[in-house]
């Protein structure tokens, strides 16, 4: 009964969401056939705007459970609509090994885990660091992510963005997966952090990328050396 009641719920709030994006945004979405209508994946976006989850949620054509920080759910009203959701609440910055048991059940049910690799909002273009969880929780189940670039959201404000049309886009990478079969360790999972972040940035416009403007730029270059290109 409490699955169908998320369920419903949810179906509810992206029908709502939906019918405020449609009067107050333009939305330009790319590649949204690269996500698999089956099966478990995670879905890893850059984060700028308290908009950013429900606009993924109103484009994707499955249901997306959120990865969100614990801190959320202490908001009044907001909070309990959380739970409702049927979204994973985390408590940063530390080993949450509950948040980390449901998000693998999440996946192991063939269903869409949004994450949020950065572990909060930037608040403006331009990616932060990315935090461990996606990639650790990539390399345990062994899902595949695809990559999501939002932008447009930086200046979005409530109640003065109801008074005017935002433009935003939305570009849906292909899925890749981590390597499979091998053990664990702090340099690994750095390294994957690093190529999820890195997939996210290459689908940016270059005022998005941040802290991975230049590993963007020097691959491009590497690629463009590589064919005999100047």
């Amino acid at each position: 009964m409490r699955t169908v009641a998320i369920a419903l719920f949810y179906r509810f709030t992206k029908l709502v969401f939906g019918l405020i994006l449609l009067v107050w945004t333009r939305k330009q979405v790319v590649g949204l056939e690269n996500v698999p209508r089956r099966g478990p994946l995670i879905l890893a976006s850059n984060h700028v705007n308290l908009l950013d989850p429900p606009l993924l949620a109103v484009l994707m054509p499955r249901r997306i459970i959120y990865m969100g920080k614990v801190e959320l759910w202490e908001t009044p009203i907001i909070g309990p609509l959380y739970t409702l959701a049927g979204f994973i609440p985390v408590q940063r910055f530390g080993a949450d090994l509950a948040a980390l048991r449901k998000a693998e059940k999440v996946l192991r049910q063939n269903q869409v885990l949004g994450m949020f690799p950065e572990g909060t909002r930037s608040r403006k273009p331009g990616l932060s660091k990315g935090q461990p969880g996606t990639a650790i929780i990539a390399l345990r189940s062994g899902a595949p992510i695809v990559p999501v670039a939002v932008t447009g959201t930086a200046g979005v404000a409530v109640p003065r963005s109801f008074f005017r049309i935002t433009r935003v886009g939305v570009v849906f990478g292909k899925p890749f997966e981590l390597p499979k079969g091998r053990r664990l360790n702090t340099e690994m999972v750095e390294q994957c952090t690093e190529r999820i972040m890195k997939e996210i940035a290459l689908l940016l416009p270059e005022e998005y990328r941040g802290v991975y403007a230049e590993l963007v730029a020097n691959q491009s270059k590497g690629q463009t050396e590589g064919i005999g290109l100047t």
